[in-house]
């Protein structure tokens, strides 16, 4: 009974010590993983929105298919805006970034994260696929097709990741979407 009792006690140091270890860890690793973070959305929302020399994080009643929205701004005027959104894809949530420009069209994607197939939807973020999005117009909905794009408002998709394909151009229409009933005609 004593050495069960001791080995009980033994067993209780180790946890404490171990949680009050990881604990630590978690507290030192915590603001440098949010700089990176943070970095990292600064770096793709100025990749997709270029003419913006800042990002601000707009005053706007966000929607469960949106998850935040930042005004680019340019000087004092709003350049555009970076909408992030995570649609399901194949793998779960893929999280996009997408630019979306005053004058009415986007202005570029970056896949933030994702899970999707190696080597089939994992290549969503490739400027192959993810360029296709560029200058496309706000008005109407983008659609996936698996032939050369005949219309402006036209994907090609990844080759054996139709799912994948479908899912970052449903974000990007959520995006447009919300940019046509939240954000158009917005001022500062």
């Amino acid at each position: 009974m004593k050495e069960n009792i001791k080995l009980g006690l033994i067993l209780l140091l180790i946890t404490g010590i171990a949680g009050f270890l990881l604990g630590g860890a978690y507290e030192i690793t915590k603001a440098p993983i949010a700089a990176s973070i943070e970095a990292d959305k600064q770096a793709a929302m100025k990749a997709i929105l270029p003419t913006a020399d800042k990002f601000e994080k707009a005053d706007v009643k966000i929607t469960d298919k949106v998850s935040e929205v930042n005004a680019g701004m340019k000087g004092t005027e709003i350049a555009g805006y970076a909408i992030k959104v995570a649609p399901k894809g194949y793998g779960g949530p893929v999280e996009i970034m997408v630019g979306i420009s005053t004058d009415g069209k986007v202005s570029g994607i970056k896949i933030l994260s994702h899970t999707e197939t190696p080597g089939l939807g994992a290549n969503a973020p490739e400027p192959k696929f993810s360029d296709q999005y560029k200058n496309k117009p706000t008005k109407g909905k983008l659609e996936v097709v698996k032939t050369v794009p005949s219309k402006d408002n036209q994907i090609q998709a990844l080759t054996g990741a139709t799912i994948t394909s479908k899912a970052v151009t449903l974000g990007v229409n959520e995006a447009i979407d919300f940019y046509n009933s939240s954000l158009k005609g917005a001022k500062k």
